[in-house]
This record gives structure tokens, sequence and C-alpha cells, in this order.
């Protein structure tokens, strides 16, 4: 649906996925059977086909999306990241210790580059009516933004020495045992002191973690567009960090609930236990089966905080970023909405053995899109034009070839 508002000369466009659950599915299952037949050497073409039926059904003012990434290099950054996997694994299993840190140490410091990369491949990958995306952050810039990676290692390395530090020179005797009874294996004793230690590594760490999201989406906005038109970004690190509050309380919410719940189970399964004929051994089952009940429970609890955070995160980007000044987006996502619609999912998935999943996608990807509305000032067709001018005239084709290391199509 279009509409224009003349007096302010801004044509209003709704986003729209034209996809269905049953198409989904056919390109969905033919993926799942040929990467289990070639033990996941199909990857890259599923990742491929996948995003090729989400782009070709997204429409953007009447047009769709296109995926342009050749094949061959998906095939080729999967390969390499599956030799590289393989290496460390072969080096970690076999006592080179030295070797598998090298490679932990290494993945740390290319971490910006393949996300970079990567970026840059998808970005460059991305067209709407013969325009192409272009991302054009330099190598500073993203290692600039990847600070948190380097700020989070270092805490835990103090946190470690620290932690040496406060340990007691002379371990605590464990009390004498009854006489036939064998010493399990002797618990490292944390004092109060440590554990301030370690809560406050966590607390840094995650802060740590939010700001790294907020540097990233920030840098991938500011610096993707079409031509000389750049991205435009007004969100703030304080507004990350109010989403990621709410979704804590959420979460905590959640397992509170869950926690009661799987108390109530095990209160009213109290009489069951103690009438139990059969020994140690049906106890012990039903315990077993309680225990992964509740773990079960406790996932479960998870999922509306993570749909919560995913739900205000598109909210707080798809309405606060736009194209220089000649375009912006709205989002109108219900948060309410979006969780009950991945519990519902969850739960169908969950009775379907999974095969409900391509359904679940295509949901919550069209509840997302269908949300977003663009404003175009002075016309769409005004704006196309000048944007073909000036990708002919730029850069964007230069840089968008310049992939790297796709590891991630």
């Amino acid at each position: 649906m279009n509409t224009t508002n003349a007096g302010a000369g801004i044509q209003t466009h709704k986003l729209a996925f034209s996809g269905q659950g049953f198409e989904f599915f056919r390109v969905w299952i033919v993926n799942v059977l040929l990467s289990i037949v070639t033990l996941g050497f199909y990857t890259p073409v599923a990742r491929r086909r996948t995003a090729r039926y989400f782009f070709d059904h997204t429409m953007v003012a009447g047009s769709p999306l296109e995926f342009t990434a050749p094949l061959r290099k998906m095939v080729r950054g999967f390969l390499l990241f599956v030799l590289i996997y393989a290496a460390y694994k072969f080096a970690a299993q076999t006592g080179h210790t030295t070797a598998a840190s090298i490679f932990i140490l290494a993945a740390a410091v290319l971490a910006p580059y393949i996300w970079g990369s990567a970026m840059r491949f998808r970005l460059g990958s991305t067209r709407w009516r013969g325009l192409q995306l272009q991302f054009s952050a330099s190598w500073k810039e993203v290692y600039l933004a990847s600070w948190p990676i380097f700020a989070m290692a270092a805490v835990w390395v103090a946190v470690t020495f620290a932690l040496k530090a406060l340990a007691p020179d002379t371990p605590t005797p464990p009390p004498p045992l009854a006489p036939g009874r064998a010493r399990g294996p002797a618990l490292p004793e944390i004092s109060v002191e440590m554990w301030t230690v370690i809560a406050m590594g966590v607390i840094l760490s995650v802060l740590c973690i939010i700001r790294l999201e907020f540097n990233y989406k920030s840098l991938l906005v500011l610096r993707a567009g079409f031509g000389d038109q750049r991205g435009r970004w007004k969100p703030v690190y304080s507004d990350f960090v109010k989403v990621w509050a709410a979704t804590v309380g959420v979460f905590v919410l959640s397992v509170l609930l869950a926690i009661a719940l799987l108390a109530a189970l095990m209160g009213g399964s109290y009489a069951m236990f103690s009438d139990m004929k059969g020994g140690v051994g049906a106890r012990a089952f039903v315990f077993i089966a309680l225990a992964i009940i509740g773990f079960v429970i406790i996932v479960v609890a998870s999922a509306p905080a993570r749909a919560y955070r995913e739900a205000r995160m598109f909210q707080l980007i798809w309405s606060n970023v736009g194209l220089s000044q000649v375009a912006r987006f709205k989002c109108k996502l219900k948060t309410s909405s979006f969780v009950l619609l991945r519990l519902k999912n969850m739960l169908l998935s969950l009775l379907t053995l999974g095969l409900y999943r391509p359904f679940a996608k295509v949901n919550e990807y069209r509840i997302k899109v269908d949300s977003v509305t663009l404003h175009v000032k002075g016309g769409l067709d005004q704006l196309i034009g000048q944007l073909s001018k000036q990708q002919q005239d730029g850069l964007g084709d230069a840089l968008a070839d310049a992939a790297g290391l796709d590891l991630i199509g």
C-alpha cells in the first residue's frame, strides 16, 4: 500500500512479505535431507536457497529484493571454515594445548575481520531495482568498533589473576569421614571475595557484549547505503542497555514462574515417591525424569525473554534508521504479538518434532516485515534515478567485490 503526503512531498510504502509456509517447507525439507546425506556439505547451497526465497518474497515499494551472492564464494568460505575448525579440534583433542591456544587467540584477533568481510559480502549481494547495497567501512573503523572484544578478554585475564591472589594458601581440611565411606573429589573453596570478583567479571562482560552489539549495528547502518547516500542512525548506547535490562527482567519473571510450576509438579509427586515400590532404582528414575522436565521448563522459560529482546531491538532499529535525508523507516511491531507468536511456534514445533519450524520462520519473518513502512522524500522514481547515477559514478562495485573471507553468506 502506497500513500503520498503532498504537502511534505513524502511517499509512504509499506513493506510486505508474500511467502507462504507450504512453499518454504518444500525448500526447507530438501535442504535438511540433502544436508544429512552430504554430511553437512550441502550447507552453503541450503543457505543460498533459503536467502533467495526470503529475498524474492520481500517486497519493498512493490519490488522484491534480490540475493545475488555467487555460490562458488559461499562454498569456498564454508570449506575454509570447516578446515579451520577441524584443525582446531585436532589440536585440542591431541593435547597440543599451545596450538589450541594460538587458534583461540587468532580467532579473537580475526573476529572483527570476519565480521566486516561477512557484512561486506551480505550487503554487496543484496540488490533492489538494480541498485546494489554497499558496506564502505574501513578495516580501521571495524577494529575500532570491536574494542569490546579485547576489553572483555582483558577483564577475564584480570579476573584470573585476582582469583589466584585471593585463593587461600592452605586449603581448609575436609571433615573426617565415617568408617567404610570413600571420599569424593575435593571441591575448590570459593570465598565471598572470589564470588564478588566473578560477579564483576560477568557484569562487565555483559556490558561489553551490549556495547559490541551497539557498535556493530551502528557501524553497519552508518557505512551501508546506495551510491553516495549513507545510512542514518539515531539510537544511543543507553537505548540498548534499557532493552537488555528489560529482557533480564522478563527472563527472571519467566524463570520464577517456571520454578513455581516445577515445584508444584514435584510437590504433587512427593506422595508417589514415598509410596513407590521398587527401591532406589525406581525413585532415581523418577528424579532423573523430573530433572529433565525441569531443565526443559527452564529452557522454555527463556523463550519469552529472547522473543521480547528480538522484538524490542527490531522496533528500536527500524524506527530510527534511514538513508541520508531522503528516506527513513518506521516500525509498528507489537512486542506482545511477537512473543505470543514465538511461544505458539515453539509449542507447534515441539508437537510436530520440528516439522513446523519452516512455518514458524515464515510467520515470524512476515510479522516483522509487514510492520515496517518506508517513507521517501521527493518521490520514489526521482530517488531511484538519483541513486542509479551515483552508483555508476561511485565505488560501490569495487567495495562489494572486496569480500575477503566470505565465511558467512
